[in-house]
């Protein structure tokens, strides 16, 4: 052998070694695993699209992410899932789960969308496990769309368990199924004992002394003259709502001149929104919900304030628009409520009912003002004793239209739980 081949022979050696080195240090570049003491930003992205017109055709797919955070580690985690299935029989699961151990801060962005479009049926599971067991700061947001279309038969799942050992991080868990599927929410957090006992947010003290206000709604100009004929035929109310925005041949939308007189005679002001008549769909209902903000918003109403959405009887309804209204007005300074005919037999308690499956917290915090049953307009010194409004069991219902159309003044009469005070325009 010459000297040349003995050459060729250490070249190919190097160039061997050269590469399973670079190999090496490519894998452990992509470990999702931070590194104690060490910064980072991950982001995880999964996409799937499924398509095919034979609807007999059976998909399953799995997507899982999983990230863990060590040490002192501060680390970014953004976690998205996208599928968009059509005309294809499928089960999916999606799973994320996120770990953070010793002193590591994290901040978790978790993203799962899931658009089914066809006549289709299946399965979908989301599964989202929050692990932050760490002593450094954690910030987390959950966010979940399933958007079934057209013919869509989907059994739907969503299941997210939060878990720490410090104070529940600030958190946003947001779930917006568009057939009004209902999901298992599950949060697990090792509170101190004094806040696992404070009441949910608007529930007042148990103690509050219980006592029911007078008041009037109308869809009239409110002028001198209208509060003459209502002081001297029905009485002196306390309470009264009127409607942002004019809707033309329906109400009159309340004005800055409305507001000081209306302070003046030793109102509150309720807020109703009536600018919609179909209460359907997540989308709309978020939209429905920024309009109302921005009228409100113009008319000077102060932060803290209700804003009812008027749903009506005749009105379709489902936990789709009920849920886009709340996450809406949340994302607001103002906060929500919805007025509506709550007898059991009426859809719009179905759809709140639903709603409140998918998302706990709009039972804990949605004012209810219930037009059901309806006894007849009344004066205010006739008004009824007994506080018997009809709305969904364990709800704020703090307010009872109990008679409508009054034949004098254009008005209709309500009771109102003295609580709601707190979320008026308050003269």
């Amino acid at each position: 052998m010459n000297w040349k081949n003995y050459v060729l022979i250490t070249v190919a050696t190097f160039l061997i070694l050269l590469a399973g080195i670079t190999s090496f240090l490519i894998v452990q570049s992509n470990n999702p695993q931070a590194k104690e003491g060490t910064q980072s930003n991950t982001a995880n992205t999964q996409e799937n699209t499924s398509s095919n017109e034979d609807s007999n055709v059976q998909i399953t797919i799995t997507n899982n992410i999983q990230t863990v955070v060590n040490g002192e580690s501060t680390a970014t985690v953004e976690n998205k899932v996208k599928n968009n299935i059509s005309d294809n029989n499928t089960n999916l699961e999606n799973t994320i789960q996120n770990d953070s151990n010793d002193q590591a801060t994290i901040t978790v962005n978790n993203a799962i969308e899931n658009i089914f479009k066809g006549d289709l049926q299946g399965t979908l599971r989301n599964n989202i496990t929050n692990n932050l067991l760490s002593s450094g700061k954690s910030e987390l947001a959950n966010n979940i769309l399933n958007d079934l279309q057209t013919k869509a038969q989907i059994e739907l799942t969503n299941e997210v368990n939060n878990n720490s050992k410090q104070p529940q991080p600030p958190e946003n868990n947001t779930s917006a199924p568009n057939e009004g599927q209902p999901s298992d929410t599950t949060n697990n957090s090792e509170k101190p004992p004094e806040e696992a006992n404070t009441p949910p947010e608007n529930t007042p003290p148990d103690n509050k002394e219980l006592t029911y206000i007078w008041g009037i709604d109308s869809a009239s100009e409110t002028t001198e003259e209208f509060y003459a004929c209502v002081r001297e035929n029905l009485g002196e109310p306390k309470i009264f709502a009127r409607y942002l925005g004019t809707k033309e041949g329906v109400s009159s939308g309340l004005t800055a001149e409305q507001v000081k007189l209306i302070h003046a005679n030793g109102a509150d002001i309720l807020p109703i929104y009536n600018g919609f008549t179909d209460a359907t769909g997540y989308d709309n209902g978020v939209a429905q919900a920024q309009e109302a903000i921005s009228l409100a918003t113009d008319l000077g109403i102060p932060e803290g304030v209700a804003i009812f959405a008027d749903i009506e009887p005749t009105y379709p309804v489902d936990a789709g628009f009920i849920q886009g209204w709340y996450d809406g007005i949340t994302s607001s300074n103002y906060k929500p409520a919805i007025y509506g005919s709550f007898d059991p037999e009426n859809e719009i308690v179905n759809a709140f009912n639903t709603a409140v499956q998918q998302k706990a917290e709009i039972q804990q915090n949605t004012y209810i003002w219930s037009s059901s049953p309806s006894i007849g307009v009344s004066k205010e010194v006739e008004a009824p004793t007994d506080y018997t409004v009809e709305a969904p069991e364990g709800s704020l219902s703090y307010g009872w239209q109990y008679g409508i159309n009054s034949e004098t003044c254009n008005i209709d009469t309500n009771l109102f739980d003295s609580k709601l005070t707190e979320a008026l325009w308050q003269n």
